[in-house]
Parts: C-alpha cells; sequence; structure tokens
C-alpha cells in the first residue's frame, strides 16, 4: 500500500493527517496527487466520499507562502454548505501564518471585504458571490497559480458555466487548473476542454465498500400515503441521527412541519434559508438537538456529519449517482446505516436505474411486513 510519505507529502502533514486517525491515502489522493505535485492540469472522476477534498488541498497548501500576500489557490464550489466544508479542511491543515477565507452568498459583502484585505492565500468561493467582489475590486485573482472546479458537475447543473467562465478571465494565462467531478458528462468535458491545457485524466469508481456497509430497502407506497408511510416506520425505528431528502425545498418545508406535529425534532435545510439560519441548524443536527433533517439536494451537497443511522429518499433521487451521494450520508466511518427509499409505481424505471447503476437488486418491502429488528440486523 503507498503511503503519504510515498507520494512526495511532507512529515509536517502526515503527522497532521495522523493525529485525524488518516494514515494512508484513498485511491482518489494516490492518482491525483503526483499529477497536481507535478504541475500538470487534471481532470478527476470521483464521487463526495472518496477523499477528493484532501486530494487536491495536500498538494496545494504545500506549495503556499504566507509570506506572499496575495490570492495563491482559488477552490470554486456549487454551494454555500460545500464552500464551508473545502475551508474546514483548509483551517484544519493550513501552514503557519497562511490565511484561508470562505467566500458565500448570505454574509455581509463589506465584512468579507474588510477580511480579503487582511490577505487570504487561499479562497474558497461559491461563483456569484466571488463575481461581486470581483467587480467590485475586493478581491484580486492576478497572482493565482492553482484554480480547482470542484463537483463541476454540480455547477453546470444550477447553471454557474457563464461565471466560472468570467471568474476563470480574472486568472493569470499561466496557472494550473483542476476539475473534480462525480460524473463527467458531455457538458462537463466540454468546460474541461475550453479551460485546462493538456489534461490528465483519473477516475475512481464509487467505492462499493461504502454500500456495503448501508441496509437498503425499498418501500413501496403511494404519493397519497408516503407521509403516514414514513411516519410509521420513524415510530418504529426511532433513528437516532436521520436524514429525510425532498424533491423541492416546498416538499422539504411541509415534511418538516408535518413531523414536527408528530413530536418529531425535525428541521429543514434547504436554499430559502439565510447562510446563518442553514448554519444554526447543520450546528444543532451534528450536536444532536434536532435528530432529523429534511433537505434538498443542493442544500445536502457536501453535507458530512458522523453518526447519521438512516438515510430516507421521501421522493426517488434523479439520477444514480445522486442515490448514491444521499446514502453516503449513512454507513460512514466503518459504521452501520440504514437507505430507505420510497417509491411509487411512477418511480419503478427510476429505480430499475439506480439498481444497475449499484449492480444489486433492492430489498422490497411494504407496511404490513414492516419489522425493525428484522431490518436492523
Amino acid at each position: 500500500m503507498t503511503s503519504f510519505e510515498q507520494l512526495g507529502i511532507t512529515q509536517h502533514y502526515v503527522k497532521q493527517l495522523k493525529n485525524q486517525g488518516i494514515s494512508s491515502p484513498t485511491p482518489i489522493q494516490e492518482q491525483s496527487i503526483p499529477i497536481i505535485r507535478n504541475g500538470q492540469d487534471l481532470i478527476a472522476e470521483a464521487q463526495t466520499g472518496t477523499g477528493k477534498t484532501y486530494a487536491f488541498l495536500l498538494p496545494i497548501l504545500e506549495k503556499i507562502d504566507p509570506s506572499e500576500e496575495h490570492v495563491q489557490a482559488l477552490i470554486v464550489a456549487p454551494t454555500r454548505e460545500l464552500a464551508l466544508q473545502v475551508t474546514k479542511e483548509v483551517e484544519k491543515l493550513k501552514p503557519e501564518g497562511a490565511q484561508a477565507l470562505a467566500v458565500y452568498g448570505g454574509q455581509d459583502v463589506a465584512k468579507q471585504a474588510k477580511k480579503l484585505k487582511g490577505q487570504a492565500h487561499i479562497v474558497v468561493a461559491t461563483p456569484g458571490r466571488l463575481l461581486d467582489h470581483l467587480a467590485r475590486e475586493t478581491v484580486s485573482l492576478d497572482h493565482v497559480g492553482t484554480v480547482v472546479l470542484d463537483e463541476a458537475d454540480q455547477m453546470l447543473e444550477v447553471g454557474f458555466l457563464p461565471d466560472v467562465k468570467r471568474i476563470m478571465k480574472h486568472t493569470p494565462e499561466e496557472k494550473q487548473v483542476l476539475l473534480f467531478s462525480a460524473t463527467i458528462t458531455k457538458q462537463v468535458q466540454s468546460l474541461a476542454n475550453m479551460l485546462l491545457n493538456n489534461p490528465k485524466r483519473v477516475k475512481v469508481e464509487a467505492e462499493k465498500v461504502t454500500l456495503t456497509n448501508i441496509k437498503q430497502l425499498v418501500y413501496e407506497t403511494t404519493d397519497r400515503a408516503k407521509q403516514q408511510t414514513l411516519i410509521t416506520i420513524m415510530q418504529e425505528h426511532r433513528p437516532f441521527l436521520a436524514v429525510i431528502f425532498c424533491r423541492t425545498k416546498r416538499r422539504a418545508s411541509k415534511l418538516n412541519g408535518a413531523l414536527k406535529r408528530e413530536g418529531f425534532e425535525s428541521d429543514e435545510l434547504h436554499g430559502d434559508l439565510s447562510q446563518a439560519k442553514r448554519e444554526k441548524v447543520m450546528q444543532r443536527f451534528r450536536d444532536a438537538k434536532i435528530q432529523y433533517l429534511v433537505a434538498t439536494d443542493v442544500a445536502a451537497r457536501g453535507l458530512d456529519v458522523e453518526g447519521v443511522t438512516h438515510v430516507f429518499n421521501y421522493d426517488i433521487p434523479q439520477d444514480p449517482e445522486s442515490y448514491i451521494h444521499r446514502i453516503g450520508r449513512t454507513g460512514r466511518a466503518g459504521g452501520k446505516g440504514l437507505a430507505i427509499t420510497f417509491a411509487s409505481p411512477k418511480d419503478r424505471p427510476a429505480l430499475k436505474q439506480i439498481e444497475k447503476a449499484i449492480d444489486e437488486p433492492l430489498v422490497r418491502r411494504s407496511l404490513d411486513t414492516l419489522s425493525p429488528k428484522k431490518e436492523e440486523k
């Protein structure tokens, strides 16, 4: 097995990783780090949960020179949650004297600008807010050596392509560009062709390991009976921490209201909430002050909370990648997890796609077969 030392990572970072319980690199880190350290552009295809953040952060942090007072690395992410999560990882590892700043919507622009004047060496940003700062000239990307486009497929899905192109015009011609994406669609490939120079390619399959710890069930129900079916299962199982995924903000809000009326300690997480409220909700969930988080896909991007015992797909995900991403919120760090998907007759084609992608049939259940003891084995 390759070690971080063999990949050229210095003892300073090897020690810090060990303090976090990380002793050996994941496949994406093993393949990407040498390419990034070599200064080449990279297209990396890797799911969330494969260790991709450290794959680009470690070689970037090693190059940061705190004595140089300008932005040296830029990481662009599709959501505020992901930007915050990446910033937290930077804070854990960054060299002494290096400054990192998360730039995202929902924060006071003037406050952010003030922080940027204090010089940030690494900026982690969502596209819209970064363009605000570039327009106000409160941030300069003139000396950026490395640009990371994280979750590129999500960025394109949310319609950030024009923003990303505009951001890149503010960066030097000579730079390293790293593109990370769960899927390399034609759109992602054409973005790469536009912005990357002779890139190397790395692909890491979604690890089956992450799914082996997760028991996956499907409850066949109807749209009308879905809410009551969920409540019945939750009353039977009483999950310690659960994430419940809904298709839209409105459905998440409505379901959260219904769960609260039933006496569940729940809250909602979606794009209509202010950033302060979203952060407060996430903190309460991490601290287990609320046990049930009703979320939309985009809001839950980058959601990484230890101890999630159950994931409920209240609404079936749009594609197999989203399914894998959602259920990967449970069964982490060697723990066991349970993923329950609700499916009405019209969801059968989507279920078939998911089964094909994970290469196994999902176990069907209905309420009359509900036996929590049996299912949690």
